[in-house]
């Protein structure tokens, strides 16, 4: 067996280059900064280069340290990919999939179904949590995302450019709307307004779907119903809480199946699509390219 470098050294580096900082490196393998420099200066010895340039508390990988980084932070990934295996008893392929709280059940969770009829033995793990997400730490395969600010150092694919539609329950609109009455004479009380956070202003509202349609009309959000998740918007108008300006992706098993009806073919497309973001040292694997191909068809 060939030579190894030292392995404590080198998961110090790793850690060190991911944080840039021996402090943060320190808190998150539970020894002090100064452990972390003396490991990185053994590394640095084995290998005869400098892997860093330090300025103050300030560290900056070297040329020389960018080129080994991504080769070692692979290796650690994969090591952990192993043992979560063996622990769990198992030695199949198991991707792990990070997703925004409004994509999971509507969005993912369908396209999970139809990829399991082609693959029956397909494996994931599904983690839910809101941007942003750590995923180089937690050993993640692909981060879905609608936005990409979070995370620069990550590949970026383009999946599923969605747009909005005004839909509610028949029911809803059979006691409320219908006839000639028409969504611009509908009490602003009856709108479902989704809330996207603090950190979007892309979205449409439905003061941009009135617009497009050549209305002036502006829905008060005050006065509506406010959600502050696309799925529930949907839910909450299948369940006759009033119209949703629903995404069209989301709502497409419910509109199929009757129980939500589109009340115009007027749609307003989202500020950006929703993304597959993943590390560049993952990116070729062939299981990942498959995954993010079948999450991109309609």
């Amino acid at each position: 067996m060939s030579r190894l470098p030292p392995l404590n050294a080198m998961k110090a580096f790793e850690v060190a280059c991911r944080t840039a900082s021996f402090t943060l490196a320190a808190k998150e393998l539970g020894v002090s900064a100064a452990a972390v420099s003396q490991q990185v200066k053994n590394l640095e010895q084995w290998f005869g280069k400098q892997l860093f340039t330090r300025t103050g508390n300030k560290i900056t990988a070297t040329d020389a340290g960018q080129a080994i980084y991504p080769q070692i932070s692979k290796a650690f990934s994969d090591i952990a990919d192993m043992s979560l295996r063996v622990s769990e008893g198992e030695m199949k392929p198991r991707l792990v999939v990070s997703v925004p709280f409004s994509l999971a059940e509507f969005w993912l969770a369908p396209r999970l179904a139809k990829l399991l009829t082609v693959y029956p033995k397909a494996t994931f793990d599904i983690r839910v949590e809101d941007d942003p997400v750590d995923v180089k730490r937690h050993n993640i395969d692909i981060r879905i995302s609608y936005g990409e600010h979070h995370y620069p150092d990550l590949n970026i694919v383009p999946l599923v450019h969605d747009d909005v539609l005004p839909v509610c329950a028949p029911e809803f609109w059979y006691k409320n709307g219908g006839g000639a009455i028409g969504l611009a004479a509908i009490p602003d009380s009856m709108f479902i307004h989704t809330n996207w956070g603090e950190n979007y202003a892309s979205h449409p509202t439905w003061a941009d779907w009135f617009s497009k349609t050549g209305s002036e009309r502006r829905p008060d959000p005050a006065k509506g119903r406010r959600m502050g998740l696309s799925s529930l918007a949907i839910t909450s108008a299948r369940l006759g809480l009033g119209i949703a300006l629903g995404q069209r992706s989301m709502a497409i098993a419910d509109l199929e199946a009757g129980r939500l009806v589109a009340l115009s073919s007027t749609s307003v497309r989202l500020g950006h699509p929703y993304r597959a973001l993943v590390s560049k040292t993952k990116l070729d694997r062939p299981d990942i390219q498959a995954f993010i191909r079948f999450l991109g068809e309609d």
